[in-house]
């Protein structure tokens, strides 16, 4: 079962999100990763195969400071547990990360690679990172390129998407898989479970 965390507010997101992963690991899993925008409005994914020790050991050997970031842990259902099949998926300048099934990703797969857009791994993650990439050229926010995307999702999922045009936000969707929102003072959290 997958684990979703997600920060923004004033605190090394890094930090914040390999905390929040630490709490979700009695979920099991196969790999990890984070995105995080740094200062310099730039998101910078890590990710790593095996125990979380293993991204926390690439997190700390090459940190990157910022305050808006996602984390995933992954339990492969499309693709092996690799790098590559390890969440999140990026797009240009979107990142996305997602829990549950996308019952119809071959097909919006090929609609995409007709479009031109090239495929890195064998998730169906990596379809709704291109799509919402897709959609957001033509819409006047991140919020409406996820509304557009998610109207063409078949299945159940949670997802949370980042775009370095709009750092200062994450935009959230979900149907039928579980996420949480933590309002707090200057600072926001998402998860897929309470603990974290």
């Amino acid at each position: 079962m997958c684990g979703i965390v997600g920060y923004i507010g004033f605190e090394n997101a890094a930090d914040f999100m390999l905390e929040g992963l630490e709490k979700l690991e009695y979920r099991g899993y196969d790999s990890a990763g984070i995105a995080v925008v740094g200062d310099n409005h730039v998101i910078k994914v890590q990710k790593k195969v095996g125990r979380l020790a293993n991204l926390e050991a690439v997190v700390k050997a090459d940190p990157n400071p910022g305050h808006i970031g996602i984390g995933h842990t992954r339990w492969a259902t499309h693709g092996e547990p690799s790098e590559i099949n390890a969440h999140p998926h990026r797009s240009g300048k979107i990142a996305v990360v997602h829990n549950g099934i996308i019952e119809n990703y071959e097909e919006l797969r090929a609609e995409l690679q007709a479009r031109g857009y090239v495929f890195q791994s064998q998730t169906d993650t990596e379809v709704i990172a291109h799509l919402v990439e897709w959609e957001f050229r033509t819409s006047n926010s991140l919020l409406e390129a996820v509304r557009k995307a998610v109207k063409q999702l078949r299945g159940a999922y949670g997802t949370v998407v980042l775009n370095e045009e709009e750092p200062e936000h994450l935009i959230v969707a979900r149907s039928g898989s579980p996420l949480v929102i933590g309002y707090g003072i200057g600072e926001n959290f998402l998860a897929s479970d309470p603990l974290a």
